[in-house]
Parts: C-alpha cells; sequence; structure tokens
C-alpha cells in the first residue's frame, strides 16, 4: 500500500456507562474519553499519541460532539486544519463515523483510513499498532471492503460484541486474514461461553478500509444515513459546513455503525487476530479496575473505583 495511511479518532460518545466513576474523580460528570484515567492522560490522549506510532499527525482527524466542547477545545491548537470534527449532536457512531469519513474524503481523496475509538485500554501500544498497520498493508491484496481487529477473548463476556471467523484465511503480506461468518452482540452468559470455546473474537471496533469503501459500504447498507450528508457534499470544506451539519443532524435518528453497517455485511469484511497485547474496551468500573490492577498501576481513585465493585 503506498498511500499513507489517515486516522478517524471516535471521541463524540456522552461516556454515560462510567459517569459514576468520572464524577468520583473529576467532581462533576465528564465524558471518559477525556478523563484523566490513565497516568494522568485522557483515553483520547492516549489513542492519538498511540496513532502518531503509525499515523502523521496532520493526517489525524478527531470527532467530538458540541456539547463536550469545553473538554475538547484544546484540540483546535493541536490539530492540523480541518481535523476536529465538530457533530452538532450525538447520534451515535453510525454519524460519527460518516461524517468526519467524508471530511477525510474532502481533504485528502480517496485514503487508508484506520479508525480507532478513544475510550479503549491498550497494554502495549507498538503491538497494537504493528497489527493495525499489517491490516492497512493488507487492503490491497483483499476482496474486503473493511478490515477489523478481533481481540483473542480470556473469558465470556457477556457486554462485548463478538465476531466469529470463518475458517480458512487469506494470508496477505504475511497477515492472516479471516473472513467474517457472524456477528454476536452482546450474547448470554450461555452463548458467551460457546462463543468463547469455537474461537471466536471480541469485536474492538477498530477497523481500516479505504475512505471511499467505508462509505460505499455505508450506502449499501444503510442508505438512509448517507443520503443526508450527500446533500451537502459541496458545503464541505466551506463556510456554510456548520448550518448545512446542522440541518442533516436535527433529521438524523442515532444509528449503531457495529449494528446497521457491519452485522448487515459480515461477507464484506475480514478480521485479523490482535495478539500480543492486552485489550479492553473501558465501558464499565469492572473493566477499568481490572485493567489497572494488571498493569501494575494504582491511581489515587483506583480504591474508589474497587469500593463500586463491592457495593
Amino acid at each position: 500500500m503506498k498511500a499513507e495511511p489517515w486516522a478517524l479518532i471516535l471521541a463524540g460518545g456522552d461516556g454515560g456507562r462510567l459517569q459514576l466513576l468520572t464524577e468520583t474523580i473529576m467532581g462533576r460528570p465528564r465524558p471518559k474519553q477525556f478523563c484523566p484515567l490513565m497516568d494522568g492522560e485522557t483515553p483520547l490522549d492516549r489513542t492519538r499519541r498511540r496513532a502518531d506510532l503509525l499515523v502523521r499527525w496532520d493526517r489525524q482527524v478527531v470527532v467530538v460532539t458540541r456539547a463536550h466542547e469545553a473538554h475538547y477545545r484544546y484540540l483546535g491548537e493541536e490539530l492540523a486544519p480541518g481535523r476536529l470534527v465538530v457533530q452538532p449532536a450525538n447520534r451515535g457512531t453510525g454519524p460519527g463515523i460518516v461524517y468526519p469519513l467524508l471530511r477525510i474524503l474532502e481533504l485528502a481523496g480517496n485514503v487508508p483510513v484506520a479508525v480507532l475509538p478513544s475510550d479503549h485500554y491498550v497494554a502495549d501500544d507498538s503491538a497494537f499498532m504493528g497489527h493495525v498497520q499489517r491490516a492497512l498493508s493488507s487492503l490491497d491484496g483483499l476482496p474486503y471492503a473493511v478490515v477489523l481487529l478481533g481481540a483473542e477473548p480470556t473469558y465470556a463476556e457477556v457486554e462485548y460484541g463478538w465476531i466469529e471467523p470463518a475458517a480458512d484465511p487469506l494470508v496477505i503480506e504475511g497477515e492472516a486474514v479471516f473472513g467474517i461468518r457472524r456477528f454476536w452482540e452482546k450474547p448470554s452468559a450461555v452463548l458467551a461461553e460457546g462463543l468463547l470455546g469455537r474461537g471466536c473474537l471480541w469485536n474492538t471496533f477498530v477497523m481500516v478500509g479505504w475512505a471511499r469503501a467505508l462509505v460505499d459500504l455505508v450506502s449499501a447498507t444503510c442508505p438512509q444515513l448517507v443520503a443526508p450528508f450527500r446533500r451537502i457534499r459541496t458545503a464541505l470544506g466551506s463556510p456554510g459546513e456548520d448550518e448545512a451539519i446542522e440541518r442533516v443532524y436535527a433529521e438524523l435518528p442515532s444509528v449503531s455503525f457495529s449494528d446497521s453497517v457491519l452485522a448487515a455485511a459480515p461477507g464484506s469484511l475480514g478480521v485479523i487476530r490482535l495478539a500480543g497485547t492486552d485489550w479492553s474496551d473501558w465501558g464499565n468500573v469492572r473493566r477499568v479496575v481490572e485493567s489497572l490492577r494488571g498493569s501494575g498501576r494504582r491511581p489515587s481513585w483506583l480504591s474508589q473505583a474497587e469500593s463500586m465493585l463491592i457495593a
């Protein structure tokens, strides 16, 4: 792959599932991606630093939501022009991916993109981004529009989405890329045990694909999501963009990219196994505590978080 990759960092969520912990730490509610949970560093800034290992700083786009402006205002000075994408409201991961993808297409054309959520824990950033790099390198030789990273599970988690890979992988650039049979979203305890037993993977929601292929995939699976954005393509990058995007978001429902796009087109997707580092989606206090215990870190607020688990 000769084209330089871009990164799309997702930071538009409200972080409601971790609100009790962030309020305990900060004294007031704050979306978890803007809360200093890791050695005084926020998950968003840790994700940006992780992206730096692979993607040049001026090819990184961060999507946020206007209600969180007090927390992301500093990004306006740290990101290159046009790289801060502000949603008028949080409408889920569907619009939160489509809008910045269209901005990337406007800025750079059809380039390879790595989509990185900003609320994850990764034990070894270098190992993790090595997998992302190999996934990007494999894109040209694959029949898949998108390649996801699937974490090797350590237990039968019922709050994660799971990926059931096909049996026989394609080997591209030395990387085994599996087709996807289907997705399982937040399975029952019994089903999760079965998925664990037959080698299924946790869906990290980290994915790579060419910008145009990602948008085309959304068009094929959820055309009602892309259509309102297409009407304002000429406004992107112009002084009229803010007003135009207000109109789009006023009519958009909340759309899950996982449910409406990925789960609807497993045959268009591939997955590689994420090995060599621990990964966790920090969606609840238990997973935050487990990750910190495993890393040996003990921030001043950890005992309070541990008491939440007992209560």
